[in-house]
């Protein structure tokens, strides 16, 4: 019987976040109609209809879109992911930026290595960039658990050493004279592309969904996710039941950065082929923080709000053609996370009113 409740409740949980997703995604398509009312001086429908037509358009409409959109959508599958193992866990883990980053250039110096089948190779390169995300993200997590450091402050510094530190290795030991790039990886390190190699996407997408699979299973299957949530929940809660908070807290940290770093990995493998120099952040990170939240930082809801970010992505410079500002495309992605984002705060105010209610009481 407590089995079936724990089910209903879960479920009951699944569908309000889920309503609240659905909700705040309508009220900022919504209110990004009266921007382009604003730009166009069109009435109300003729303005919904010319915005939600031309992202459809921008991200679907043709099949060169329609590619290029589920490209954009693998990256943040996986910032996506290592985010929500994080938030998991209670932990704002802002250093994404910098484990993918760091999983770009240890594919990009490892995939120059020749001589090495593709099978081993492909598979050698997604371990070194699990391990390379892992190891940049275990740092400010083992600061985290063992001093107290803030996470967010260690995770911003290591997202600037990763970008310098990545430019440091291209433009110098792994150099492409005349280029701002290093040499083009093997074409044993490369990822199958679909429709040809004109065509960026590639398996790597198929890779994401396992993730998710794997994701999920991690939270709702294991010990290990059982933890990590109960941490995440109450901290005191879960040290009090026999929880190590510390251990938690630096293994939810590298199990984050190991997926951002073979998210970095892949993008490189199947997508660009080389590090080029960044001049500034790549963002696949920062946008994985609203892909997460949207999702409600479940694994499987990733998948989808990854789609949806990806596509006001890419269908931002169509919009220009249609005479509307490219910045509604972000407008609505803030629109969307300032709601979600509001739920928070709701849920923060209410809790603790609770808590004062009880302590006075």
């Amino acid at each position: 019987m407590a089995k079936d409740n724990t089910k209903t409740i879960t479920i009951l949980n699944s569908v309000r976040n889920l309503s609240v997703s659905f909700l705040s995604i309508l009220l900022a398509l919504v209110i990004s109609v009266f921007f382009v009312m604003w730009a166009k001086g069109f009435g109300f429908l003729d303005s919904a209809q010319l915005l939600f037509t031309s992202i459809w358009k921008g991200s679907f409409g043709s099949k060169i879109n329609l590619i290029e959109t589920f490209v954009f959508t693998t990256p943040l599958i996986f910032t996506g992911l290592a985010h929500a193992v994080a938030f998991k866990t209670g932990l704002f883990n802002i250093g994404v930026e910098g484990q993918f980053i760091m999983g770009m250039i240890t594919a990009a110096i490892i995939g120059l290595i020749p001589g090495i089948p593709a099978v081993i190779h492909v598979i050698l390169i997604l371990i070194a960039g699990m391990a390379a995300g892992a190891l940049w993200a275990g740092i400010p997590g083992y600061l985290k658990a063992k001093i107290g450091t803030n996470e967010v402050v260690n995770t911003i510094m290591m997202n600037f050493i990763a970008m310098h530190f990545t430019n440091y290795l291209t433009m110098g030991p792994f150099h492409k004279e005349g280029s701002a790039s290093t040499e083009l990886i093997q074409k044993s390190a490369e990822l199958f592309r679909f429709l040809g190699p004109n065509n960026r996407l590639n398996i790597g997408i198929f890779i994401g969904l396992i993730f998710a699979i794997l994701v999920y299973i991690l939270f709702w299957k294991t010990t290990i996710g059982y933890e990590i949530r109960a941490v995440g929940l109450s901290p005191t809660s879960a040290e009090y039941g026999g929880i190590s908070i510390k251990k938690n807290i630096i293994l939810s940290m590298v199990i984050s950065g190991a997926i951002a770093g073979i998210g970095g990995a892949i993008h490189v493998m199947g997508v660009q082929h080389q590090s080029v120099q960044l001049f500034g952040f790549p963002n696949f990170g920062f946008d994985g923080i609203a892909v997460a939240l949207v999702a409600k930082s479940n694994p499987i809801g990733v998948l989808f709000s990854a789609i949806l970010f990806a596509a006001l992505n890419y269908s931002s410079a169509t919009l220009m053609l249609f005479g509307i500002p490219k910045t509604i495309s972000y407008l609505i992605q803030g629109i969307i996370v300032l709601f979600i984002a509001g739920e928070y705060i709701f849920k923060l105010i209410s809790q603790r009113r609770k808590k004062g209610a009880l302590t006075n009481g």
